[in-house]
């Protein structure tokens, strides 16, 4: 019942409604912003994802998920004689339509589990390590930091990383949130129309404090322009790793 009350299951419902869902072709490349083909691919994960494990809080409909799993070799990595394999790769999402919809997509490549579930529920009841978490305008920013990042750190393993990213606190004009309490915002559906939500609108600073209290470092903030979107910037990309 959560799911449904969340404008993330209307978003899914629409999309489910405009057409079936099918098998996709495996997308090329990872996209971590609002404009496709700016920004880092799947190697800022890490150099070598062959057999790694890998999740990803907040799947939608699995595209990222799908072609971590397809990697033939990341980084040229693939021995001579070797058959390269990509990630083992989870994708959780709270919206049982959306992991339907990611699993008629991409649901026959073998090394590709999707759950459906609330992200914090999922790190709760798991006692699975992983090799690298991540989360694409996902659950960071939409679960409370106090309760998630740590989560995530339970499940990270020692040096390993955790990306993320989410609309930068600065786009349209706006100004990042002044405390630690999140703040209204809102979703667009398919049509058009707005939902409202609450989400952690951080800047890179306060991110840091909360990763530094989770047992996370900062490793890097990168912030990307969409040209459609003005002079402010849209997405802010982070990078932390387990102590």
């Amino acid at each position: 019942m959560l799911a449904q009350t969340t404008p993330w299951y209307a978003h899914a419902l629409q999309r489910t409604a405009a057409g079936p869902a099918e098998p996709l072709p495996v997308p090329a490349r990872m996209e971590w912003t609002t404009r496709p083909g700016s920004g880092p691919g799947a190697e800022i994960l890490g150099p070598d994802l062959g057999r790694k494990r890998v999740l990803e809080l907040g799947c939608g409909p699995g595209h990222n998920a799908a072609c971590l799993a397809a990697l033939p070799q990341v980084l040229g990595s693939a021995r001579a004689g070797e058959t390269p394999t990509g990630a083992r790769v989870t994708g959780v999402d709270l919206v049982g339509l959306q992991v339907r919809r990611a699993r008629s997509h991409y649901g026959r490549l073998a090394n590709l589990t999707f759950v459906a579930g609330h992200a914090l529920h999922y790190l709760q009841a798991s006692d699975q390590p992983f090799d690298a978490i991540y989360s694409v305008f996902g659950a960071v920013g939409l679960v409370a930091p106090e309760l998630l990042l740590p989560g995530i750190a339970h499940h990270l393993k020692p040096g390993c990383p955790l990306v993320f990213s989410v609309p930068h606190p600065l786009r349209a004009g706006r100004s990042p949130s002044a405390d630690d309490r999140p703040r209204r915002d809102s979703v667009i559906l398919p049509d058009r129309r707005r939902l409202p939500l609450v989400r952690w609108d951080f800047n890179a600073d306060r991110w840091e404090k909360h990763l530094n209290r989770a047992g996370l470092w900062l490793a890097s903030a990168q912030e990307f322009h969409d040209a459609h979107q003005n002079r402010w910037p849209t997405t802010l990309l982070i990078t932390a790793r387990k102590l």
